[in-house]
Order: structure tokens, then C-alpha cells, then sequence
């Protein structure tokens, strides 16, 4: 199982060539999940559209929105289920988030996109905009110290919700409960797999992030950097399970 932004990709970038040939030939041999705080449209723009996989994509699960949604392939992308959020739920969340954001000590000079989007299942702010810059973002909060911050505020005026730290720049609401964790037990109920022969792989592995409900929920986790790291991990598993060397590129995907 592996995160998205971060872990496959840059932040809101597409799967890089060497990445989707190391995905493809992961599974050629195993089942593959990716579970990340972005939503369907981001797994289709930043994953799908790059892997040619055609015939084994049955053994790939999707888990958008941390987990509150699960796709899977049969002839087709088909939603599992989706926990979307009520309307009172939502607007409850949207003017907190505001309401936090005019209070917040740091100065945001210049955003790409809406800072706010609505994911149906989670509300995820992106404090420099959605289509902000790879650099940008990485510049902005690296120590994560001013979404802490923001995440402990909006903690204290929505405790009924779950609020965690995603992607570089981005801080996610969910429903309690409804986290990486929540999709990981779908995941080992629908696919019939048990926790602990699952590995997880992740950028934003500490307490408050966003990939940290994996851990909580027992499954093995793997802490990487960024999509570089991750091609390490990758080719690590692949040569433990053929015994093979993959730091050469594996060839097309078909």
C-alpha cells in the first residue's frame, strides 16, 4: 500500500516513467493499493493516466480521500463506498476552516487555486492554493510547524471531527474514524488479506499525519522522503520477491 502525493509523486504531480514501470512490475506479482488524501479526479490525473497495466489493474486498489472512498476494477473504475459528509457537516467544517485560517499568526502572500475544496468525504485545505508550485509548497511549511498549529486550533473548534496533516501544504477533515486506518480494514475485508501481511509505504508518518492511522492500525510501515526513496523501496520488495535486480528499468508495463 502506498500514499500518493509525496510517496508516488510530487505533490499534485503525475507518476514519473521510471515509477509507473516499477508500479507495473509490483504488480505483476502482488496486489497493489495506493490510499492517499487526494481525490478520484487526482488519482486519475496523477496515477492512472500513466500506468499501462491493462489486464492486471483487478489487483489494484483506490482509495481516495484518505480512505473514506474505495474504487475497484471490473470492467471499469466501480465505487465501493464513499462516507460523504452531511450538509450541515460540511458547512460546519468549511467556516471553521475560514474562521481559522483569518485567525492563523502566518501570512500567505500569493495562492494558486482555491485554497478550500470539497471532496465529498473530506474537506482538505491547501494553504497555496490547489495548483500551486512543487517549490513553492516545499518552501513554505517544511517542519510542518504551521499546520500543527492550525491543526491544534481546529481541533479545539471541531473536536467531533478528525484533522490531519497531508501532502506539504495541505490539512484534512474527515469524519472520526474515517481515516487510512478505516480504509485499511476495507481493505483487508474486501480483498480478504489480513493486516498483518500488509506493508505500507509513506511520507507522513508521525503523529498528526496524515499516513499515521496506518501505523495505529498495525500494519507494517515504511517512513520514505519522497517518490525517490520510494523507487528504493520499491525495488528492494521486487528483488526480494524474484530475486531480481530491478535497479535497471524493468521494461514497458503491457
Amino acid at each position: 500500500m502506498f500514499d500518493l502525493d509525496g510517496t508516488l509523486a510530487e505533490s499534485k504531480s503525475a507518476l514519473d516513467p521510471e515509477m509507473a514501470l516499477f508500479l507495473g512490475g509490483l504488480l505483476d506479482i502482488v496486489r497493489v493499493a495506493v490510499i492517499s488524501g487526494g481525490g478520484w479526479p487526482q488519482f486519475e490525473s496523477q496515477l492512472l493516466s500513466k500506468l499501462t497495466v491493462d489486464g492486471r489493474l483487478e489487483d489494484l486498489s483506490l482509495l481516495p480521500t484518505c480512505g473514506t472512498k474505495f474504487y475497484h476494477y471490473e470492467s471499469g473504475w466501480k465505487l465501493l463506498y464513499a462516507e460523504n459528509f452531511t450538509e450541515a457537516e460540511r458547512i460546519k467544517i468549511l467556516t471553521s476552516l475560514k474562521q481559522v485560517v483569518e485567525k492563523s499568526d502566518f501570512k500567505i502572500e500569493r495562492t494558486w487555486g482555491e485554497q478550500i475544496e470539497d471532496r465529498g468525504s473530506q474537506i482538505t485545505f491547501s494553504a497555496l492554493g490547489q495548483a500551486a508550485p512543487i517549490d513553492a509548497k516545499k518552501d513554505w511549511d517544511p517542519d510542518f510547524a504551521k499546520r500543527q498549529k492550525m491543526r491544534e486550533r481546529l481541533g479545539q473548534v471541531i473536536p467531533e471531527f478528525s484533522v490531519r496533516l497531508g501532502g506539504t501544504t495541505s490539512v484534512d477533515v474527515t469524519r472520526p474514524g474515517i481515516d487510512k486506518a478505516y480504509g485499511i480494514r476495507k481493505l483487508r475485508d474486501t480483498l480478504s488479506i489480513p493486516i498483518h501481511e500488509m506493508v505500507f509505504v509513506g511520507d507522513a508518518l508521525f503523529p498528526g499525519g496524515n499516513d499515521y492511522p496506518a501505523k495505529e492500525a498495525g500494519v507494517v510501515c515504511i517512513q520514505v522522503r519522497d517518490p525517490n526513496e520510494c523507487k528504493r523501496v520499491i525495488e528492494t520488495i521486487l528483488a526480494c520477491l524474484t530475486g531480481e535486480n530491478h535497479h535497471k528499468p524493468i521494461g514497458p508495463a503491457s
